[in-house]
C-alpha cells in the first residue's frame, strides 16, 4: 500500500488496439494517478520485437507470439495490492482475463474483473463451463451498465455498475448552427457493428441533399467490403488516434450509429460531449443513453431506411437537433471521473484483516 492506498495494475488493451475498452483504460489510469493512486498498466497485447512485427499480419501466429510475451509480463503483478482486468468475450476472455485473474488470484491480490462486452448473453449462455468456473476468480464483477448487469444476473452472478467515463476537458460542445449534412461513424468495421446500414443510409441521405459526406472512422475486417459499397461523398480516415477524436467529432454534424451487438459506447458518450446529435440503434445499453427524442433518436435494427428519415429528419428540423445534443451533453456528467470515483475507491478497498488472503511481498509499483 502506498500512503493508504491500493497499489493497481489494470491489464487491458492498449491504444495500439483502437477501441472503447483501450480508451476507457488510459481513461482510468489517468484518473487515477491523478487522484494519488499508484497504477501500472499491463497490455494484453505487447509490442512484438522489431523483427517480428510482420507476425501481426497471421492470424494463428500472432496469438501464439502474443501469448509467449503477454503471459510472462504477468509476473509484474507481484507487485500490485488490486488487479483490474478488462474483459470482453468468448476465446479473447480465456487468452487474455483468465490469465490475468489467475495469477492475480495466486498472488494474493483482489481481482476484479471488468466486463464491457455487449456478446455477453451468449458468451455466458453458450460457453458456460468455459466461463462460470473461472468468474469465481474475481472477487468483483464490474460492468459499465444496467442492461449487462441484467445479464450476469440472468446467469447468477452478480455483477455491480460502474458507468464508463468520458473526460469532457478533452471535447468542445459546439452548437450545429447551421446543421449541415455532415455525418461521421467512428465504429469499427467489424460485422457486429452493421457500418454498411450507415453507408447505406448515408446514400439515401445523399440523394435528398447531394452536398452531404459522411466520414467513416475506424479499421477492421470489413473495410474492403465496406469501400466497395460507399458511393460518393464517403471518406475513410482509418484507425484515429483517440488524441485526434475530438477534432474529428467538432467537425461532424450528425452521429450516426448502426450497431447490432453493443453495450455502452464510448464513441456515443464522445458524440454527446462534443454536441453531435446522434442517432442510433437501440442495442445494449444504448437505449438507456440514447433515450428516443430526448438525448437523440432511436432507429430499429437493421433499418437503413430509419437511419435515413432519422438523419433528414434532424436536417429538416435543426431547433430539434440542437435541443437533443444540449440535453444529451447536459446528461454526460454522469459518465465523468467525479460520479464514479467513489464507487471506484469502494471496489478498490481491500477487505477487512480477517478476510484477507496472505500476501506475496510486493514492491512499489514504477
Amino acid at each position: 500500500m502506498t500512503a493508504g492506498r491500493p497499489r493497481i495494475a489494470i491489464v487491458a488493451a492498449s491504444l495500439d488496439i483502437v477501441g472503447g475498452q483501450g480508451v476507457q483504460a488510459r481513461t482510468l489510469v489517468e484518473a487515477l494517478r491523478g487522484d494519488g493512486y499508484p497504477v501500472a498498466f499491463l497490455p494484453i497485447n505487447p509490442r512484438f520485437p522489431r523483427g517480428l512485427r510482420w507476425v501481426r499480419r497471421i492470424p494463428y501466429l500472432r496469438t501464439l507470439l502474443n501469448q509467449a510475451l503477454y503471459v510472462p509480463s504477468l509476473l509484474r503483478l507481484t507487485r500490485a495490492d488490486v488487479v483490474h482486468v478488462f474483459s470482453a468475450s468468448f476465446w479473447s476472455f480465456l487468452l487474455a482475463p483468465l490469465p490475468a485473474m489467475a495469477v492475480g488470484k495466486a498472488l494474493g491480490a483482489r481481482v476484479i474483473l471488468h466486463y464491457h462486452s455487449g456478446e455477453a448473453a451468449e458468451h455466458l449462455e453458450r460457453w458456460g463451463v468455459l466461463v462460470h468456473p473461472w468468474l469465481r476468480l474475481a472477487d468483483v464483477i464490474v460492468v459499465p451498465s444496467d442492461y449487462l448487469a441484467a445479464v450476469f444476473a440472468d446467469h447468477g452472478q452478480s455483477a455491480q455498475v460502474i458507468r464508463n467515463v468520458v473526460d469532457l476537458s478533452r471535447f468542445e460542445y459546439r452548437e450545429r448552427s447551421p446543421l449541415r449534412p455532415h455525418l461521421v461513424s467512428t465504429r469499427n468495421l467489424e460485422p457486429y457493428y452493421r457500418v454498411d446500414l450507415v453507408i447505406e443510409a448515408f446514400a439515401r441521405v445523399r440523394a435528398e441533399r447531394p452536398g452531404a459526406t459522411l466520414t467513416v472512422a475506424g479499421y477492421g475486417s470489413e473495410e474492403a467490403r465496406l469501400r466497395r459499397l460507399a458511393g460518393e461523398g464517403v471518406r475513410f480516415v482509418g484507425k484515429v488516434d483517440p488524441d485526434a477524436m475530438p477534432a474529428l467529432l467538432h467537425d461532424a454534424d450528425i452521429f450516426v450509429n448502426a450497431s447490432a451487438v453493443d453495450n455502452q459506447p464510448v464513441s456515443i458518450l464522445e458524440a454527446f460531449a462534443s454536441g453531435a446529435p446522434v442517432v442510433s440503434t437501440p442495442t445494449g445499453d444504448i437505449a438507456a443513453m440514447v433515450r428516443h427524442d430526448e438525448t437523440g433518436l432511436i432507429v430499429p435494427l437493421l433499418d437503413a431506411e430509419g437511419l435515413a428519415a432519422a438523419v433528414l429528419g434532424l436536417l429538416r428540423a435543426p431547433d430539434r437537433a440542437a435541443r437533443l445534443a444540449r440535453r444529451a451533453r447536459g446528461e454526460i456528467a454522469a459518465y465523468t471521473w467525479p460520479s464514479v470515483r467513489g464507487q471506484w475507491a469502494s471496489v478498490y478497498a481491500a477487505p477487512s484483516a480477517a478476510e484477507q488472503p496472505a500476501r506475496v511481498p510486493a514492491a512499489e509499483i514504477r
